[in-house]
């Protein structure tokens, strides 16, 4: 199924795919510990979730869109080229706008590789599953 020729199945799946990794990414198995930590939270001091879970499919979502039209306009069909647009967004969109709120927020090293540390994996997750399903 698409709209405006862009695969609906494969932008659903990789919201969905990003969401996982980032319930992983941010639980006590990997890096919700160190997280908390770095915000100055606990579990009891997170406050309710609702808002941020939405907003957090709402990215996810736009991400997968934006990845999707990107594909489709530089034609990428390989894995290798798939991986290697991924990369090149992570590394040189996504990080580089992570590093200037670090530095202006002065969060710190640790927050810094953590969230980049997720958004360059959910780049390149989502980018996986496009190639094949975009």
């Amino acid at each position: 199924m698409e709209i405006m020729g862009l695969s609906v199945v494969g932008m659903v799946v990789s919201t969905f795919a990003g969401m996982s990794l980032g319930a992983l990414w941010y639980s006590p198995l990997l890096f919700g510990k160190q997280w908390m930590e770095c915000i100055g939270k606990s579990p009891e001091t997170l406050g309710k979730q609702t808002i941020p879970i939405l907003g957090s499919i709402v990215a996810n979502l736009a991400t997968a869109v934006g990845l999707t039209i990107i594909f489709k306009l530089v034609g990428i069909s390989g894995l290798a080229s798939g991986i290697t647009v991924g990369l090149a967004l992570g590394v040189l969109i996504v990080f580089p706008a992570l590093l200037s709120d670090n530095l202006f927020c002065g969060w710190g090293v640790r927050l810094l590789l953590i969230q980049s540390g997720y958004r360059l994996s959910s780049i390149l997750l989502m980018s996986i599953i496009l190639v094949y399903l975009g």
